[in-house]
C-alpha cells in the first residue's frame, strides 16, 4: 500500500488544520491507520490511531483538539487539527499496518507503511 498525505501548512496559533492520507494499492479499510509528528531534533511522535474496527485513540497531547476520520469511500483518512499552537509544529506523517495491537501503536517502528509527511508550521 502506499500513502499520500497532504494538506500541511502555516496557520496562525489557535487556527485550524486538515491533514489528509490516502491510500493506494490496498484499501485502507483493511488497515490500522495512525499519525505520527516529527519535530526538529525530536524523535518521531505518536499523534492518534485509527483502527480497523473503528477505535480510536490520541496522545494526551492532542486530545480534545485533534480529531481523527475515515472515508472508506474515498480511501482516506483524516486529522483535523484545531486549537492549534505553536509546539504542534511538526512534519506530520500517516501511517498503516494491518497488526497492531493497542499496546503496539505507540512505536512507529511496529508501523508497516509510510506517507511522505506534510509540514505543519504554527505561528505565535
Amino acid at each position: 500500500v502506499q500513502l499520500q498525505a497532504s494538506g500541511g501548512g502555516l496557520v496562525q496559533a489557535g487556527g485550524s488544520l486538515r491533514l489528509s492520507c490516502t491510500a493506494t494499492g490496498r484499501t485502507s479499510s483493511t488497515f490500522t491507520m495512525g499519525w505520527f509528528r516529527q519535530a526538529p531534533g525530536s524523535e518521531r511522535e505518536f499523534v492518534g490511531v485509527s483502527f480497523r474496527g473503528g477505535r480510536i485513540y490520541y496522545s494526551d497531547s492532542v486530545k480534545g483538539r485533534f480529531t481523527i476520520s475515515k472515508d472508506n469511500a474515498k480511501n482516506t483518512v483524516y486529522l483535523q487539527m484545531n486549537s492549534l499552537k505553536p509546539e504542534d509544529t511538526a512534519v506530520y506523517y500517516c501511517a498503516a499496518d494491518s497488526r497492531l495491537i493497542l499496546s503496539s501503536i505507540y512505536n512507529h517502528d511496529n508501523y508497516d507503511y509510510w506517507g511522505q509527511g506534510t509540514l505543519v508550521t504554527v505561528s505565535s
